[in-house]
């Protein structure tokens, strides 16, 4: 089945670019996975493989959908992958590179929304479907798609979390905090503690040089970028329902229904 899939994807993708990436990416996602068998970094090499496997995402997508996805939002889907699950966890970016998880939520932001869009466009255009909507409403339900996705994966990180005690949600060191809680005399007011230069934990200084917060800075900034790239992809996705012309940009990121009938001419 799975060589299968790459099979159509390689005689279906005439764009060499695209077949360009995805097996210079797979040739760096193999030499990663050996390196990481000889250095015995068993957590990468897990990463590597659920890589190799989400490659063909692409593929599925155009497949069971009958969509015909533009060549570079398949080739930023290819390198999100690899960005995601072969730099960001098996080579440690994430803690490396303190802006690589804002980077990658808001394309993701951007990506779950140009899916979405395709999805409800789908069912809009669908001959049989009582649902037609509004090229303003289509781009609505777009949105709310992709930050839907994006909540979910901070519940996934939360629960990964409190649950295995990762860390998924990475910490912040705050100098200033305000909360009820520091009210000693209960009357509902905020008190707010600034420079804060020293934290003790059960009589342990922690020498973090100020107050731990327990991801909640990096939940809100990651759902804030997802925002942006949602209302991005939401806009462009608009222009196109309204004129039903691609424009340059446009035509780069929203993918385009494959009528039935093609579909079937091209499998005979």
């Amino acid at each position: 089945m799975r060589g299968k899939l790459i099979y159509q994807h390689y005689k279906k993708h005439r764009n060499k670019l695209v077949l360009f990436v995805y097996f210079a990416l797979r040739i760096l996602i193999v030499s990663v996975t050996v390196i990481s068998i000889i250095s015995h970094r068993w957590k990468g090499v897990l990463s590597c493989i659920l890589a190799l496997i989400l490659l063909l995402l692409p593929s599925i997508l155009e497949r069971k959908l009958r969509l015909e996805l533009p060549s570079v939002l398949e080739i930023i889907i290819i390198l999100m992958v690899f960005a995601a699950w072969v730099l960001g966890e098996a080579e440690e970016f994430y803690i490396r590179i303190p802006w690589w998880d804002i980077l990658l939520h808001t394309i993701n932001g951007f990506l779950c929304a140009a899916v979405g869009f395709a999805l409800f466009d789908v069912l809009n255009q669908h001959p049989a479907s009582k649902l037609k909507v509004s090229p303003v409403y289509l781009a609505m339900m777009a949105f709310c798609f992709s930050m839907t996705i994006g909540v979910m994966w901070e519940f996934f990180e939360f629960g990964m979390d409190y649950f295995f005690h990762l860390d998924m949600q990475k910490d912040t060191v705050l100098s200033t905090i305000s909360s009820m809680k520091l009210d000693l005399s209960d009357s509902g007011q905020t008190v707010t503690l600034s420079d804060i230069s020293s934290v003790m934990v059960n009589g342990k200084e922690l020498g973090l040089d100020g107050y731990l917060d327990i991801g909640l800075y990096d939940t809100m900034e990651d759902l804030i970028v997802n925002f942006i790239g949602a209302v991005v992809c939401c806009f462009c996705g608009l222009v196109y329902v309204r004129k039903r012309k691609f424009n340059r940009f446009t035509h780069t990121f929203i993918p385009e229904v494959i009528p039935k009938s093609e579909v079937q001419e091209n499998s005979c």
